[in-house]
């Protein structure tokens, strides 16, 4: 078998495949990539045994048809170096064997055999079918894969929860202590359906998905997921269980608000965090007429610090401690130039929007507050 591809194109989509691979696998064909060369096209495909990555490419010339397998280390060094031209890959699937020719030189090395790989998962005939643009999808998950747990106790709070109703398309994260609900609005259905999405093959999806409008096809059942987009298709194994009623943590009645500017109580923050204890990284926000007093204190080591940043305000004086790095947190995968922050008292969770919504969308982050010792 002999064909002939892009240098440049397969050295790009086994980069992205690549992301797949555990650096340890139990099975050790999982350390290489799958090749199956057929009408005409080239389909190589990577996995983990739990996500499986698979994408199509072109041939420019073909002859012979079958598959094989190839260490993933070995063939991306082989073609990652290479100037854009026509590789040439001459393989003897009997000696198991590969020759890739290039404009001054040849690789050779061998493969294995294709039969041993773990294919995916079929889905179900009772698959639901959700598709929306790349840059939505792309946008709505870096937006809230930072907020996802990583318990053992509780694996339904480790992934994404992608909830259909009636209203909108809602994208959930929550480790119990902030919470991301994006609401994406020209998605609906009379149908509820959902499902959890594990945390890996979101950061997949965020780190390959097109940043363009081009639609991806997401098919679901109660087990396993299907995300295709462009040539590329991830199946992956969904997380089993019950999410939390997301909505009953979000307090409705908030009579004070604050507006103030994002990239501002950042910096603040980040300046007055270096002197927060070590163990709490506890932040205090004093919020007054016009301005917010941001402080930490550490008193096993008499360290402090204070920073005084204007806001939009008119409400009561109060209060309110939380975790530092969480907040810049929340803060940092917001988009707009000002935020708002709403709150009824110190004890209750604080609900953090940006003061312009995406088009379409709904974003709203909420943090819990921590007790302050006063």
């Amino acid at each position: 078998m002999r064909f002939t591809v892009s240098s440049t194109a397969l050295s790009s989509r086994l980069g992205t495949l690549s992301k797949v691979i555990n650096s340890k696998n139990s099975i050790a064909i999982l350390d290489c990539f799958l090749f199956e060369v057929g009408n005409g096209q080239l389909e190589i495909t990577a996995s983990d045994s739990e996500n499986v990555m698979k994408t199509t490419l072109s041939l420019d010339e073909v002859d012979g048809k079958g598959s094989f397998a190839v260490s993933n280390r070995t063939i991306l060094d082989a073609v990652k170096e290479l100037p854009e031209q026509p590789l040439t890959l001459d393989v003897n699937l009997e000696q198991m064997t590969i020759n890739v020719i290039y404009q001054n030189g040849m690789y050779k090395f061998t493969c294995q055999n294709a039969d041993e790989y773990p294919r995916a998962q079929q889905l179900g005939d009772q698959a639901a079918t959700l598709q929306l643009p790349a840059q939505a999808l792309l946008d709505n998950i870096s937006r809230s894969i930072f907020a996802t747990a990583s318990e053992e106790l509780r694996p339904v709070m480790n992934g994404i929860y992608m909830d259909l109703t009636e209203e909108s398309l809602n994208i959930v994260a929550s480790d119990g202590h902030k919470l991301v609900r994006n609401k994406y609005f020209a998605l609906k259905s009379e149908q509820p359906r959902s499902f959890i999405l594990q945390k890996k093959p979101a950061t997949l999806l965020k780190n390959v998905l097109p940043k363009d409008d081009s639609d991806v096809i997401i098919r679901f059942d109660d087990r396993n997921a299907e995300v295709a987009f462009g040539q590329t298709l991830l199946a992956c194994r969904l997380i089993d269980g019950r999410y939390p009623n997301y909505n009953s943590v979000i307090p409705q009645d908030n009579p004070f608000q604050l507006s103030i500017d994002r990239k501002t109580l950042i910096g603040a923050l980040r300046r007055v965090l270096p002197f927060a204890s070590e163990n709490s990284q506890q932040v205090r926000l004093r919020i007054e007429s016009g301005k917010i007093e941001v402080s930490s204190e550490d008193i096993d080591f008499a360290t402090s610090a204070k920073e005084e940043v204007s806001c939009s305000y008119d409400g009561s004086a109060m209060s309110i401690g939380f975790k530092g790095p969480s907040l810049v947190e929340i803060l940092s995968n917001l988009d707009s130039d000002d935020v708002l922050l709403e709150f009824a008292d110190p004890s209750r969770p604080c609900i953090i929007i940006p003061a312009e919504q995406p088009e379409g969308e709904e974003v709203l982050m909420l943090i819990m507050p921590m007790l302050l010792n006063d």
